[in-house]
């Protein structure tokens, strides 16, 4: 098993085994490679990570789940729901934020569960009313700095499907410029101007996405 966490857009693979996903990036010169565990070979990798220079990190402990706990031990935590929506004719809602298409994501708020956050954020980001939840996804991981703190964003992704015609309005507050309904067949071509996330929720709903 492995945790994938974005540092901007370059992976950190925190594993207790390989997979092919892992070796591509194994035999990069660029790549980061640790398999003490130590809470100083944490520090080590995670500053490595925020290197210009490094590609990608592989951090191989046969305890993933104690791995796991020593790398959360350097952040703080914030979950987050979003969803990747359908609609009746089978196109996917992307939205343009900050000149890259993404999928309605944001924070989960006090006293509700991650699939009430989910639908919540997918409405107040798209202006749709009527959407339901059909499964959970996959959760992605991705880090920043916000106000001096190290933040570790987890977020969770669900499959909906918007139901009937309704009109939609991007919450400019939160720099969405753009909503756009668009054909399977352009998943590709969309996702190559997005991030490793989304492609990775994508790969998780069955997508091709080349």
């Amino acid at each position: 098993m492995f945790i994938k966490i974005y540092f901007n857009d370059k992976p950190l693979f925190l594993c207790d085994e390989f997979n092919e996903e892992i070796n591509g990036y194994a035999h990069h010169d660029d790549a980061v490679f640790i398999d003490e565990f130590s809470s100083a070979a944490v520090n080590s990798m995670i500053h490595e990570m925020r290197q210009e220079k490094v590609h990608a990190g592989i951090y191989y402990h046969p305890k993933l789940n104690e791995l796991q706990k020593a790398f959360w031990k350097k952040f703080v935590l914030v979950k987050a729901g979003g969803g990747l929506v359908l609609n009746e004719n089978d196109e996917i809602l992307f939205m343009c934020r900050r000149k890259k298409w993404d999928l309605p994501k944001g924070k989960l708020d006090k006293g509700e569960t991650i699939e009430e956050c989910a639908l919540r954020e997918v409405k107040e980001e798209t202006g749709l009313n009527k959407v339901k939840l059909k499964k959970p996804l996959t959760v992605t991981y991705h880090t920043y700095d916000e106000n001096g703190k190290h933040i570790l964003k987890e977020s969770h992704w669900f499959l909906m499907e918007a139901t009937g015609k309704q009109e939609m309005k991007p919450q400019v507050e939160e720099q969405i410029t753009e909503l756009r309904w668009t054909d399977q067949k352009q998943v590709g071509k969309m996702l190559q101007e997005s991030f490793p996330s989304i492609v990775d929720v994508f790969q998780s709903a069955g997508y091709d996405v080349k």
